[in-house]
């Protein structure tokens, strides 16, 4: 078959690779310069600036890629495990090193709060069942109804109602080691107080199998990605930006036009961007009853992004390789972005310095980084011409007064993105950053299918549909499609008991 896949981040190279070494003909369609998506890369002044994703988990989904091209994945990229896995920071001057050394952990939890080691072995725990449980359906489509009431029983037993913040809660009394446990669904979008328990798998995923850094920075794991598509003589086009989705008399995906007016024809098409706007946008309404912009507009979208990446001309050793730095308003900060739609004027950050681990991203001597802070999306009546500038300021002066001295006096090179980025460059459905907001009542059956209902050979990968935002998240998608257009096999690579990476 002749397959068009749009787009080119992590899921739509999954799907590209898997499809590919299924034996199909495959041609990916990318509207920028270069292959990434979210995951793209700035270079700017010698630095090099992965501009989205740049934590790596569930390292097997990798593995499962590059194996198809009868190669590993060292073959192809150098990946680290870090330690530790972030430095979690808080307004009282405390620090919890997060890492995956279970009795380091238990230590810490009792300096910060000796009544909370038993609770924190209980939540260790309940996230090693849940992880046995929720991993297993990471991969699976859920296209019908009868698919999710299969998978009842299991979110009852979970208790997927309950937030992670809620269940993180129920062991946990601590307000600052509540938030080191129950975080992980801001790294996808997601509210921690309104994001399903389902979400504490992460803390068991992490344990077992790292965080890791891919040498050369997220961007050197999208051209390996690349590489791997080619090997396997796959084509991708770049500066290709799709106008429309093609669908026949039929009804059935014929392929896609391009903003150039050239036409590509296609048995099948997988769309890796964004999963609002392509419904809105390349796709006319009387071909998807099924979802009418109404639907689509009143899903939850996720939060946007406000990212200053900035180099400077002498390195911070004291600066972990990622940094969460929680502000003083934790939960009430939450609500402004996620519920009340308002820029407020406090912050929770998350502060990245890979030169940490790979110094080749900067020139010798210097330090390259990214300061990232979660923001509501377009829906708010944030006027960003206006307060983009002051409000860089004011993060900027916050670091330099906590955390990171003089920072900028030796700042050299400096550039940032807010939400009209992710709506104008990624075509991103209100400017969000990950698509539709990872709640319970958008999960599983209930987010957009990774199949259309009204085109069937028209299919979804990437963080708007299911499973969701993140890096397994994404590529499973993209391991769904392969296998509901299905071909050849595909090699799997079962997960490693341990991480078998040695720290940097």
């Amino acid at each position: 078959m002749r397959i068009v896949v749009i787009g080119s981040g992590f899921g739509g190279l999954a799907a590209a690779i898997r499809l590919q070494a299924q034996g199909h003909q495959v041609t990916i369609v990318e509207k920028l310069d270069k292959a990434g998506g979210r995951a793209y890369v700035f270079e700017q002044d010698g630095f090099s600036f992965d501009a989205g994703p740049t934590i790596i988990t569930a390292p097997w989904v990798l593995d499962e890629l590059f194996a198809l091209t009868g190669k590993k994945t060292e073959d192809y990229i150098k990946l680290v495990l870090l330690n530790p896995f972030y430095n979690i920071r808080f307004e009282d001057g405390s620090v919890f090193h997060y890492n995956g050394d279970k009795e380091d952990l238990v230590r810490q939890v009792g300096e910060f709060s000796p009544r909370d080691v038993q609770g924190y072995q209980r939540f260790r725990e309940k996230a090693w069942d849940i992880f046995n449980t929720g991993m297993s359906l990471i991969d699976k489509p859920f296209l019908t109804m009868g698919s999710m009431l299969r998978v009842v029983p299991d979110l009852i037993r979970m208790r997927a109602d309950v937030s992670v913040a809620g269940l993180a809660g129920k062991y946990i009394k601590d307000e600052r080691l509540r938030q080191v446990f129950s975080f992980h669904p801001l790294l996808v979008g997601g509210n921690p107080f309104r994001s399903s328990s389902v979400y504490a798998l992460i803390h068991k995923l992490e344990q077992q199998w790292g965080v890791m850094f891919a040498m050369g920075g997220t961007g050197a794991l999208v051209r390996a990605l690349v590489q791997a598509f080619e090997d396997l003589g796959g084509e991708i086009r770049y500066e290709s930006e799709v106008q429309e989705i093609l669908v026949d008399e039929k009804r059935r995906a014929s392929g896609v036009k391009l903003k150039n007016g050239q036409q590509l024809k296609s048995d099948a098409v997988v769309c890796n961007g964004d999963l609002a706007q392509a419904y809105r946008t390349l796709l006319p309404p009387a071909v998807r009853p099924s979802m009418p912009n109404r639907k689509v507009e009143n899903l939850r979208h996720s939060m946007s992004l406000f990212v200053i990446y900035f180099g400077t001309n002498r390195k911070y050793d004291n600066i972990a390789h990622h940094e969460i730095i929680m502000g003083p308003r934790y939960k009430h900060l939450l609500e402004d972005i996620f519920e009340k739609k308002i820029l407020s004027d406090d912050f929770s950050l998350y502060l990245h310095r890979p030169t940490a681990t790979d110094p080749s991203l900067a020139p010798p001597g210097h330090d390259c980084w990214y300061v990232l802070s979660p923001v509501p999306h377009l829906g708010s009546n944030t006027d960003w011409e206006a307060v983009s500038q002051r409000y860089r300021d004011r993060i900027m002066q916050y670091l330099e007064d906590r955390y990171v001295p003089d920072l900028q006096k030796h700042i050299v090179t400096e550039r940032r993105i807010d939400p009209r980025y992710f709506e104008s460059t990624l075509n991103s459905y209100m400017g969000s950053a990950f698509g539709p907001e990872p709640v319970l009542t958008q999960s599983a059956y209930m987010r957009p299918h990774n199949q259309s209902k009204d085109i069937p050979n028209l299919y979804f990968c990437g963080a708007g549909t299911h499973p969701g935002a993140g890096l397994p998240g994404v590529i499973s998608s993209g391991k769904i499609v392969a296998e509901l257009i299905g071909g050849v096999p595909a090699k799997r690579a079962a997960p490693s008991p341990a991480p078998t990476l040695q720290p940097v």
